[in-house]
């Protein structure tokens, strides 16, 4: 569990360097990160971060962490098959359930992204 908080620890302050923290107080409080989120589900946040890793391991092997957007963009496919999957573990050992909530989060990025622009 220490080691998790540090992780999150360093993320919260990555979280302050970016434009979330330039947002007006008010705002900034309906949306808490850490006692809304990272307080709720540690562990299944963990495991998603594992399967970033390991995702970037097999698809951008010897690269810094980075999502690479340009390798898939079929989220909602991608999640559907891992979701009829649900409940076991895929050949790399990550849980499908992982790989639901993680391409359902790579899909909220980008349907956020495009009200943005």
């Amino acid at each position: 569990m220490k080691k998790l908080q540090g992780f999150v620890e360093k993320r919260i302050q990555e979280i302050k360097e970016t434009e979330i923290i330039k947002q007006p107080e008010e705002e900034r409080k309906t949306a808490p990160i850490y006692s809304g989120v990272l307080r709720y589900f540690p562990d299944a946040i963990k495991e998603v971060a594992r399967c970033s890793y390991k995702g970037n391991i097999q698809h951008n092997p010897n690269k810094k962490l980075h999502w690479d957007r340009s390798k898939s963009g079929d989220e909602l496919d991608a999640l559907t098959r891992h979701l009829l999957q649900a409940g076991t573990i895929d050949t790399d050992g990550v849980r499908h359930s992982v790989k639901v909530a993680w391409r359902a989060l790579a899909n909220l990025q980008k349907e956020l992204e495009q009200i943005e622009t």
